[in-house]
This record gives structure tokens, C-alpha cells and sequence, in this order.
């Protein structure tokens, strides 16, 4: 006969086993995403964008997702170091970051040699070759630089002046334009750089003026990404402005302020949601998420970076509804289970796009996912 107490104790025994296979067959996402730093006027965003992505869909399948978030400070040593803890010791099957490109693809790289699937929230620099853990819920520079190219040309734009990081952003952006300019007979007139922490572009932007450009493209982000307009500005330029969707952030807008005023820039649908002809295919589910990160934040985003946030947990989620049941978490034939499903989405409708990824390439977007977008008094209107 059975005790009181036994009974308890395996009762007790029971649950913990349980909680324990519970716990186990979770899904488990390591976050890794600027909380502090020059790219925490992004980084934040994500994290909130992230959580709003959580709300809308909370299982796959029956299983549930745990996420680790870490703060990389901005720094692509501590996101490496915080991939390798994320794999390492939590043992995650997927890994989401970060939105700085030099700090993402410090990630990525620990991605590819653990063989883990990586949604990165960053424009993936596939120079050297792709990585075939790796794919992106942002649009390609080459789509987003060459719709803005496409935009001078119907502004009447015949020079163009590059302020740009010098960083690996900054490279990816001119080395667009020098293409995309090229082939439609813009010249360029100078190509200046600065760092994400410098104070000033005063002698820089001295130095594109001194060209006589038609139009200033810059190839920054956040809120360093204001610099050069405020420079511009101070210095009396008064020619074509334009910018990349790195830009596009409520940071950006209170720093440059009407330095910025007027200028063009290439973005995600969801920036302009309530804008877009409503049989645009990207409206619905963007409107579904200014809902869900409303009810979760408390406020409405005013920023493409929260929604790259939001699009990487869709292909996530849509990703593990196809991985076979029997194949568990935690496991090296989950991660190859989870990153083949990715490769198989088709038309999956984001607040950024329409995702159809293939293997050999980390984008899946073609030029639905791109805007047009002016700055009009603090706002973003939609132009085309």
C-alpha cells in the first residue's frame, strides 16, 4: 500500500519530470541586439519590436519559444561573445541580431561554426561569399541604394556627393551608389567618411560642398545618421537631400530636426502602413503588427527597425511549423530541420516584404519591399 508521503513524492517526482520534458521540447531563441551604445537608437526598437512578435505568436506546433535577449553595447566583440554564450551554454536553436551590420556579422560568424540558423535584423554583407546559416528579415542594400539612385534620376539629378561611416556600412552603401550611379550616368563628386562616434562632419561636409553636387547621399544610421544633414544645413547647402532606410528612426527626425527637411529616402512599406494603397500585399499584416506593438508597448513605432524585429520572429515561427515533430530542440538535427524549413518559405506576407528565401542567398524580398518616403515636418509621407 501506497503512503501519504509516497504519494506526494511521486506526485512531486511526476511534475518535475514532466516540467522537465516540457521545458526541454521548448524552442529556444537567443536575441542578441543593441540595448546601449551608438546603436541603441535601433537596438531598442528591436528588442520592443521583438517582444510584439512574441505577443502575435506565442507556439509552433504546440511548442512553445523561450527567448534569451542579450546586450551586445553596441560592440561586435561583446556580440560575439554574447552568440557564443547563447550556444554555448543555453544551448539556443536559433540565434536573431543584431542591428548594427559590423555587430551582426560578428554573430553570424559564430553562427556558421556552430551550425546554428541565424535571422539577422541587419542588411547581411555577403561580400566573400554567403553564409549558409544566415539569412536576413531586412532588404538587400543593392534594392533599397538603387531605388533612391532611381529616384534622382526622375529629380533630374546629374552629381551626387557620398557622406557615409566608415565602417563596413558605410562601404556597402557607396559601392551601391558607385554601381547604381554608373549605370545611370550620375557622377559622383566626393566620397567622405566618419565615424559612428564623432561629434562633428563639419570638415566633411566643407569638402562636399566645395564639389558643387546636385544632390548629398549619406550612408549612415540612428541617430549618428543625422550628423552630416546638420552640417549641410549649418553650412547653407541647399541642394537634393536623400538617405537609405538605415535612417528611418524617431532618433533620427529629433536630432536632425529641419536639417532634414525635404529629404528622400528609400524604406519599409511599414513606415507608411496607413499610407499604402490598401491592396499594397504587405498592408495587412503591417497594420496587424502597429496593433500587437501597440498593445504590448503601450505606443505606436515610428521606425523600420521594431518591424525587422517583427518580420525575423514570422520566419521564425514559420519556420518551426515545419519542422517535423519527432525532431526535438536542443538538438544538431533541429538546427538543420529549422534552417532547411526556412528555405522552403514561399510568399510569406512581413511588414517589410514578401519573403521567398533560397538557399545560396540570405534575402527573400524583390521590390515590393521598398518605399519611397518624404520628410515633411517631422512625418514620413509616402511618395511611390
Amino acid at each position: 500500500m501506497i503512503t501519504l508521503h509516497q504519494k506526494c513524492w511521486i506526485l512531486a517526482a511526476s511534475a518535475m519530470i514532466y516540467g522537465g520534458l516540457a521545458h526541454a521540447d521548448e524552442i529556444k531563441v537567443g536575441f542578441i541586439t543593441s540595448l546601449s551604445g551608438p546603436v541603441s537608437s535601433i537596438g531598442i526598437p528591436c528588442s520592443k519590436g521583438m517582444k510584439a512578435g512574441e505577443s502575435y505568436i506565442t507556439e509552433a506546433n504546440g511548442r512553445k519559444f523561450h527567448v534569451y535577449e542579450l546586450d551586445d553595447a553596441s560592440d561586435p566583440s561583446q556580440a560575439a561573445r554574447d552568440a557564443r554564450k547563447l550556444v554555448d551554454d543555453d544551448k539556443v536553436d536559433v540565434l536573431i541580431g543584431s542591428p548594427g551590420l559590423p555587430i551582426t556579422m560578428a554573430v553570424a560568424a559564430v553562427a556558421k561554426e556552430s551550425k546554428t540558423p541565424m535571422i539577422s535584423v541587419a542588411p547581411v554583407n555577403t561580400f566573400g561569399g554567403a553564409n549558409p546559416w544566415v539569412v536576413t528579415a531586412v532588404q538587400p542594400a543593392s534594392l533599397m541604394v538603387g531605388q533612391v539612385v532611381d529616384q534622382m534620376k526622375k529629380d533630374g539629378v546629374k552629381s551626387v556627393a557620398y557622406i557615409g561611416f566608415s565602417d563596413s556600412w558605410g562601404d556597402v552603401v557607396y559601392s551601391n551608389l558607385k554601381k547604381d550611379a554608373t549605370t545611370s550616368k550620375i557622377v559622383i563628386t566626393a566620397d567622405e567618411r566618419y565615424a559612428r562616434t564623432d561629434s562633428s562632419v563639419t570638415g566633411q561636409a566643407l569638402r562636399v560642398i566645395a564639389t558643387h553636387p546636385d544632390a548629398v547621399l549619406t550612408g549612415g544610421s540612428g541617430t549618428p545618421g543625422a550628423l552630416p544633414y546638420e552640417a549641410l544645413a549649418q553650412l547653407g547647402y541647399s541642394g537634393k537631400l536623400y538617405g537609405t532606410y538605415a535612417l528611418i528612426s524617431p532618433d533620427f527626425i529629433r536630432v536632425a530636426g529641419s536639417s532634414a527637411e525635404g529629404m528622400l529616402a528609400s524604406t519599409s512599406p511599414v513606415v507608411v502602413a496607413d499610407q499604402l494603397p490598401v491592396t499594397y500585399p504587405t498592408r495587412d499584416i503591417s497594420m496587424a503588427y502597429l496593433r500587437e506593438y501597440k498593445k504590448v508597448n503601450g505606443n505606436t513605432p515610428y521606425n523600420a527597425f521594431s518591424a525587422y524585429a517583427f518580420d525575423a520572429w514570422l520566419i521564425l515561427t514559420k519556420a518551426a511549423k515545419g519542422v517535423p515533430a519527432d525532431v526535438k530542440p536542443g538538438t544538431l538535427p533541429f538546427r538543420l530541420a529549422l534552417r532547411k524549413s526556412v528555405f522552403s518559405i514561399h510568399e510569406l506576407k512581413g511588414t517589410g516584404g514578401v519573403f521567398n528565401f533560397e538557399p545560396g542567398s540570405p534575402y527573400g524580398v524583390d521590390k515590393r519591399a521598398c518605399v519611397i518616403v518624404r520628410l515633411h515636418q517631422g512625418h514620413w509621407q509616402y511618395v511611390r
